[in-house]
Formats: structure tokens, sequence, C-alpha cells
């Protein structure tokens, strides 16, 4: 073998091992906006633990499909209740995930995904909590995944990102095949990063699904659920998830989150040049790059103004985003959690950066994020 194929092998190891360690320590959206001392996390907080809620309402006025749980009190589970046994009897091979949502402000929401229900209660006896504390909802999972989409319908149109394989990978901003092709509607044309017919034939049905056409739907969604409509198209951020077994999820519709997006004046950039990504959070910006591996973090003297980059952003970075003047990554995604928290803060920030690693460490730089492109200065 080469020493050039041993190089770039070793690279490729290299690169996932800092994915893995990254994927590690990512953290749910509310738990970012917890970490910034958003004004309004404890709202989003809740906000979260009620989606299914809604999601069952959509699914009742206008069939939106949405992955059902079982809905259990914690201490149900934990005292092994006749109506619990009954559903682990017939279900305790099937994949799930089980989320317990505190009934306590203060709390945290635990989660676990991708074992069997058999194995998820043993996940569950293992936590060192108040049962009374918490409800838990068991969902259905998937290891055969087809595609995830993260999107958001504004006043002005629609627009987000779809990848093929977990959805996971659009929220943590990790992916591990193919990137997520971004894409956008203005209630007329569709526009996409990477042309692919069946990506644009998904996408429409998913957006077909949430248009309401009947007034007297409109007010009832309105009258329930505070819901606003655009063009007849409900608004709100959304996530939805289809596999082998499970055709299409709808797992998030979430009423706060589409305001950060108001007035965003959303691009796609088609121009692959040698420094160019998508614009997560807009503005411009320069000063001297700083190339920060996960490592480093804790022991790096990164300094106000400088521009981080790195391979995605985890909770560890928190105080040197708060301090740069720009952050840009060669993974992520436009709707990626690190991404929307990046715009809370107001940092422009591009992610999916080409060839980000060729960058030298300590270069001058010009970010311009609006349109996801950076330039060197020397």
């Amino acid at each position: 073998m080469s020493s050039k194929i041993i190089r770039q092998n070793l690279s490729l190891i290299v690169s996932n091992m800092q994915v893995d360690k990254l994927y590690l320590k990512q953290i749910s959206l509310t738990e970012w906006y917890r970490n910034i001392g958003h004004k309004d996390a404890e709202s989003i907080d809740q906000e979260d633990f009620t989606k299914r809620d809604r999601l069952a309402v959509l699914r009742e006025v206008i069939g939106l499909p949405y992955d059902k749980p079982y809905k259990f009190c914690a201490s149900c589970i934990a005292g092994r209740v006749p109506k619990f046994l009954d559903y682990f009897n017939t279900h305790k091979s099937d994949l799930c995930a089980l989320r317990l949502i505190p009934k306590v402000a203060g709390l945290e929401k635990l989660r676990m995904r991708g074992k069997t229900v058999e194995g998820a209660l043993e996940w569950f006896d293992s936590l060192d909590i108040d049962p009374s504390n918490y409800r838990a909802e068991i969902v259905p999972h998937s290891d055969l995944p087809l595609f995830g989409t993260i999107f958001v319908v504004t006043e002005n149109g629609i627009f987000g990102e779809i990848i093929r394989g977990g959805h996971h990978q659009l929220t943590q901003g990790f992916y591990q095949n193919q990137k997520p092709i971004v894409f956008s509607y203005n209630f007329s044309d569709w526009s996409m990063s990477h042309e692919d017919q069946e990506v644009l034939e998904h996408l429409k049905y998913i957006v077909s699904l949430l248009k309401v056409t009947s007034p007297e739907k409109q007010q009832y969604l309105s009258d329930q659920l505070s819901s606003t409509f655009s063009h007849d198209y409900l608004k709100g951020y959304f996530e939805t998830t289809s596999s082998v077994e499970y055709p299409l999820f709808f797992i998030d519709y979430n009423r706060i989150l589409d305001s950060t997006f108001a007035e965003f004046s959303f691009q796609i950039n088609k121009t692959a040049s040698r420094f160019s990504g998508s614009c997560a959070s807009p503005g411009v910006a320069q000063g001297r790059i700083r190339i920060v591996s996960i490592e480093e973090i804790h022991t790096i003297d990164f300094r106000e103004g400088e521009v981080l980059a790195c391979t995605m952003t985890s909770p560890d970075y928190l105080p040197l985003m708060q301090k740069a003047s720009a952050i840009v990554t060669a993974q992520g995604g436009i709707l990626s959690h690190a991404a929307i928290v990046s715009r809370e803060l107001a940092i422009p920030c591009i992610v999916g950066v080409h060839e980000l690693d060729k960058l030298k460490d300590g270069s001058h730089i010009h970010v311009n994020a609006t349109n996801g492109e950076i330039s060197l200065l020397n």
C-alpha cells in the first residue's frame, strides 16, 4: 500500500474519531438555549415537551402522520403496572425511542433511542431518578432510515435541509455519507443546492401535507393550537423522518423557533468555490482563523474577535463561540442545533465549508456568511 493511501486512510480514521467524540457531546436544542441563557429557554422547553400533543391534533384535523407515542407515567413503568406489562409483553422486541419528560421545573428531559423496548427498560432501571417527577413516551424507531428533514415555514416561504439516512445527522450536524441538500420553496418555485428528483418529490409530498385550504380547519387550529398560516401553509419549525418501515413521520411542530427565521433572507449557494458553504447565521466579519480540535477546547488561548474553525461545534465550544467574530465549520447544516444557536448569538456562521482543512491556522480571512463565502486576506 502506498504511503499516500496510508496517509489518506489515517486522515479518514482521525476525522471519524473527531466526529464520534463530538457526537457524544451533543445535547438537545433546548439544552443549548439554557446554556446560552436565552430569555425564552423555559417556554422553548415547554414547547418541546408538548410537541406530540400538538402533532396529535394535526393528525386528527388534517391527517398528518406522526410517531404516535405510547404514554405512561414513569412510576407506572417503575412499578410494572399491568397496563405497562401488557404493552411490554407485546412490544419488547420492537426498536424504540424512550423519552422521559419532566413534570417538575428545572429537570432535564432524558432520552434513549435505538434499543429494543426490553433494552430501553434496562436503561430506565439504571437511572438514578425519582420516577414520580417524569412522564414517559415510547415511540417507534427504525434502523433503516431513508430521509430526514428539518425545515421552517415562514411568511415568505419554506426553507430547510434534507438528508439521506438518519435524521440526527441534521440536528447534530454530522453527516456520514452524503451532505444535506439545502432547499427552498417560495410558494411558487423550488430551489435546491443539488438536483435530485427523488428528493424533490419527497419534499413536495411533505409540504403538501401542511397546506390547509379549509377556512374552518384553519380557524380550529388557530383556536386550539394558536397556529398561524401563510399562503394556506401551516407556519412553524418542523422535523420529519422516513424509513423502510415507516414511510413518513412528522416528529416536531414548534411554534416558537420559526420566529428566529422571520427576517432571514435565505439564499442557496450553488457555487462550490474553494472555501464556500451554507449560511447558518448571516453577517460579515474578518479576523485571524483559529482551528480548534475537540482536544484543544479547554487549553487553547482563543482571543476575542478571532474566527473559530472546527469540524462542528458542540456545547464545549460555547465559550469560544461567544468570543468569536465568526464561526466556520467543515460539517453541519443550516438548521443544526449549533447553527440556530449561532443565530441567537448574532455571530456570522458558515457551515459545510469546502476545503476548510486547507486554511492555515492564523491566516487572516474575510467571512461573508450572508453568501457563504470565505476569502483570504493575506
